[in-house]
Formats: C-alpha cells, sequence, structure tokens
C-alpha cells in the first residue's frame, strides 16, 4: 500500500477521481438528468460532496496513524482543496439559481435564514485555509501559525453539520444529517482524545 500511495501516478489517479462527482453533475445538467428540479439536485449534489470531502480530509491523519501508512498525508493538502472545490460549487448553485446573482438579495438572505449564514461562514472559514495550502503560505507564515489557522476546519466541520441539519429541518429528514454527524464526531473525538493522552505523557 505504501508503495501504491508512493507512485507518481497515485496523485494524478486520485485527482480524476475526486473531479468525477462534478464531470458527473455537469454531463447530467447538460443532458437534463438531474430529475424535475436541476437546481436543487445540483445545490444538494455539490453540499453532499463538500461533506465527504471534509470527512475525507479529517480521516487522512486518523488512517495514517491507525494503519501505519505515512504517504497518505501527501494526499491531504489535495482533498482539503476538492472540499474548497465543491463548496465553491455548492455556493454557485445557490447564488445562481436560487438568487440570480442578486448580491443585495443574497445579502438579505444570508441575514435572514439562520442556515444560510452558518453555511457561509463555513466558507468564509474555508476560504484562507484554501488560500494557504501552498508551500509559499506556510514559509511566510511559518509552521505554528500555519497549523494554529488550519485548526479552524473543525469549525468547519461543525458549522457544516448545523448547515445541513437546519437545510433538512424544514423536511424533517435527519437520516444523512446523523450520519455526516457521527462520522465527523467520531473523527474529531479521536483527535481530541489524541491530543489529551500526549498532554499525560
Amino acid at each position: 500500500m505504501q508503495k501504491l500511495l508512493l507512485h507518481r501516478f497515485a496523485k494524478p489517479i486520485a485527482f480524476g477521481l475526486s473531479l468525477m462527482p462534478f464531470c458527473w453533475l455537469l454531463v447530467a445538467a447538460i443532458t437534463s438528468q438531474l430529475g424535475a428540479n436541476p437546481a436543487e439536485a445540483l445545490s444538494r449534489s455539490t453540499g453532499d460532496w463538500t461533506l465527504r470531502y471534509l470527512c475525507l480530509v479529517l480521516a487522512v491523519t486518523p488512517l495514517r496513524l491507525i494503519t501505519g501508512t505515512p504517504a497518505l498525508a501527501r494526499f491531504r493538502r489535495m482533498l482539503g482543496l476538492f472540499v474548497y472545490f465543491y463548496a465553491v460549487l455548492h455556493l454557485l448553485s445557490y447564488s445562481w439559481f436560487d438568487m440570480g446573482f442578486e448580491v443585495t438579495d443574497i445579502a438579505k438572505d444570508i441575514v435572514k435564514r439562520p442556515f444560510i449564514l452558518v453555511g457561509f461562514s463555513a466558507f468564509v472559514l474555508l476560504t484562507p485555509l484554501a488560500l494557504t495550502s501552498f508551500n509559499q503560505a506556510i514559509k511566510a507564515l511559518g509552521a505554528r501559525r500555519w497549523q494554529l489557522l488550519h485548526k479552524l476546519v473543525y469549525v468547519v466541520a461543525g458549522l457544516a453539520v448545523l448547515h445541513f441539519f437546519w437545510m433538512r429541518a424544514g423536511k424533517n429528514n435527519f437520516t444523512e444529517v446523523f450520519v455526516y454527524a457521527a462520522i465527523l464526531g467520531g473523527l474529531l473525538s479521536w483527535r481530541l482524545a489524541n491530543v489529551l493522552k500526549k498532554k499525560r505523557l
């Protein structure tokens, strides 16, 4: 496994696989295969993929340590950028299909509806993480400050689940919400336990 992950084609393959949901959505939109409400389907799907990649990013470190596979770390930054990529698509879907790119209406909607405010806050916090996901940014900020900044991903995870919860509250459908909450809660609990263990030592 370690050799496969270190192979020079491993990253391009992972990149291609990560683009597949976007390609599928694009083809489905062009060929009218998104159902009766394509706008809602695009918004929901891009939001789902944002959450999925957020789970993958947070799973990298536990999997790396538990399985003894340090090569997994080389994929974390790319996966993190795909979180932002799908978050941007999610925001664009909302801004375009729901609001027609009317900035004033979007601003009013953010203030008016809590679940939009929470989702937008998560996007705002993700932005500096995406902008500093490069070696030059690490050098400019310093490793310690860079690591502190990127701990915001935990806040983003909480806001993302809350956004999803409030969105589904209107339909009283929480099954998927609980699945994502359980996954992210388990990953964050593992990190907390790991930190506490190190402090005891």
